[in-house]
């Protein structure tokens, strides 16, 4: 069934989306933050915030949209423990990630004042900055415990 296979690759491809660009905003996010450098961070963080609402939204919207279609097409009920499970996890994940995308763009806005100005970063910088960093661990590990439950599709009780 080609279309099957096409549904596979466009679920596997969005969530490697999801977590390739999510891991590359983290790192360039990271380096740029430690120079401490206004002008660095702001570059680096406009980039980042397009490339979240171009590749990271896509995919946001791309992966329960092929995931429904796949256990429709497959037979799957979504009521399976490990389809439940992934889906908890995927909204948990958006629990960290639209707050982190507000912060992106705070982020973006502080250092580009700070380039204007001609200062140093506002302490609202470091504090935000804080926040997105932490909010990166639970994201990463839901995004990563879903992967496991899309190969393994363990049995769950979930109910």
């Amino acid at each position: 069934m080609p279309w099957l296979d096409i549904l596979k690759w466009l679920h596997v491809l969005g969530a490697a989306v999801l977590f390739g660009t999510g891991a590359g905003i983290a790192f360039f996010m990271l380096l740029a933050h430690r120079t401490r450098e206004p002008h660095i961070i702001a570059h680096v963080a406009r980039s980042v915030v397009m490339a979240d609402a171009i590749f990271t939204a896509t995919a946001v919207v791309a992966q329960p949209v092929t995931g429904l279609l796949l256990a429709h097409l497959i037979g799957w009920k979504l009521t399976e423990g490990w389809i439940v499970a992934s889906i908890a996890l995927y909204v948990l994940t958006g629990l960290f990630w639209l707050p982190v995308v507000w912060i992106q763009v705070q982020l973006r806005r502080l250092s580009e004042d700070a380039v204007l100005r001609r200062t140093d970063l506002p302490v609202q910088y470091f504090s935000l900055f804080r926040i997105w960093f932490w909010c990166g661990f639970p994201a990463f590990g839901a995004v990563l415990a879903i992967f496991w439950l899309m190969i393994t599709k363990p049995s769950l009780v979930v109910w």
